[in-house]
């Protein structure tokens, strides 16, 4: 798996989320903190709706970036010839493999889709074109016509096969296995373009690439259509902790390159999101914050700054003495263990009042109160 490259689809496939639009500024913005983290291949957009999308990946490719700029088609040679005039150096050419969408979508057959293929991908060749051509729908197409069609592809000059579960049906031990089998058939490179209608799109993604994918296809936060795709910051730090790969990734730009997917997109970044969410080094509980303050990696895979992240010690209903010791010290107040003891019951009786773990005012305003009280105590 050393040799995985990610390809980032946010520009396309995130884009084609339910109610999404990304400005060309922001798609611009976008492409360079893509480029900036160190993504492989960036599918910048489809260049036949013309317009402002034409514009922005002209304006994607005069950036200069590092990663190869990549346009989506159908296996359509008019698709193709936009995408050599925006200026793109490498293009995916799309078309359905399942009999359930060449008979129900396209309504023609496995011969019609096998030539049109063919010509897309000897046209975008004959120009000089990376070519990854797409099975669209290939987890739920016949396994002997998938091979026919990687064969295809690879013998008209193909440089890799996008293998989609578009409507996100399989899990990782079937997707491994199949991966494995096309890979072993046909000796083409392949990327893993893996959807979340089940939850499983990282794990499949990686299912794929333990297979022998050497690329992987994800978008920012795991935008994308219904509930979305593999999410880059999963699938670079899954690479780089559980299966030991060196990304060479600049992975402490992912929280400010999710926070402005999130904003660009006005999807909502959850606090529980995995790897960029708030909550990732957020610690409440007692026995969980007691043995971060002692040693960090008790209760964390990695550090919060590998990810544009710091570490959070809440304090609210399941806090413990530890927790509000260390808390009030970073207001310069070491309290004795006679204080800390007596302070915790309000500070959970608030927090239970509140339904909700408590501000660093309201700490300080429990505390000045409790001393008031024992002043007061004290006087008569």
């Amino acid at each position: 798996m050393e040799n995985v490259k990610i390809v980032d689809t946010t520009l396309r496939d995130g884009e084609q989320t339910a109610g999404v639009v990304f400005a060309n500024q922001e798609k611009i913005r976008i492409a360079k903190l893509l480029d900036q983290i160190g993504v492989d291949q960036i599918e910048a957009g489809i260049p036949v709706m013309g317009g402002d999308e034409q514009k922005a990946i002209k304006m994607i490719v005069e950036a200069d970036l590092n990663a190869s700029i990549m346009a989506w088609n159908r296996a359509v040679v008019s698709d193709v010839n936009a995408s050599l005039n925006c200026g793109a150096d490498a293009v995916a050419i799309s078309i359905s493999t399942s009999d359930i969408h060449i008979k129900y979508k396209l309504e023609e057959d496995r011969d019609w889709v096998l030539s049109n293929m063919v010509r897309a991908v000897e046209f975008a060749k004959k120009n000089g074109l990376y070519v990854s051509v797409n099975a669209e729908d290939a987890s739920r197409s016949d396994e002997e016509f998938l091979f026919k069609f990687a064969k295809e592809a690879k013998e008209a000059g193909a440089d890799r096969l996008r293998y989609c579960d578009t409507v996100g049906i399989m899990e990782p031990f079937d997707i491994y296995d199949r991966v494995k089998a096309l890979i072993d058939e046909v000796g083409i490179d392949v990327e893993m373009h893996t959807h979340n209608d089940f939850g499983l799109a990282a794990a499949n993604a990686l299912a794929g690439a333990k297979a022998g994918a050497n690329y992987i296809g994800v978008t920012v936060n795991g935008l994308g259509e219904r509930a979305g795709n593999a999410a880059i910051e999963e699938v670079v730090m899954a690479l780089k902790h559980l299966y030991d790969v060196n990304m060479e990734f600049s992975t402490k730009d992912f929280r400010e390159l999710s926070e402005y997917v999130s904003r660009a997109s006005s999807r909502e970044l959850p606090a529980w999101k995995a790897i960029v969410g708030t909550n990732m080094f957020a610690h409440e509980s007692g026995i969980h914050a007691d043995g971060v303050l002692k040693n960090a990696s008790t209760y964390e895979v990695f550090a919060p700054e590998e990810v544009g992240l710091e570490r959070q010690i809440i304090i609210g209903k399941h806090s413990g003495k530890k927790a509000i010791f260390s808390k009030f010290l970073e207001y310069g107040i070491e309290l004795t263990g006679k204080e800390a003891e007596e302070i915790l019951p309000r500070v959970r009786e608030t927090a239970v009042q509140f339904k909700r773990a408590l501000f660093d005012k309201e700490l300080m305003y429990i505390y000045e109160d409790y001393k008031a009280e024992n002043d007061q105590s004290k006087a008569n």
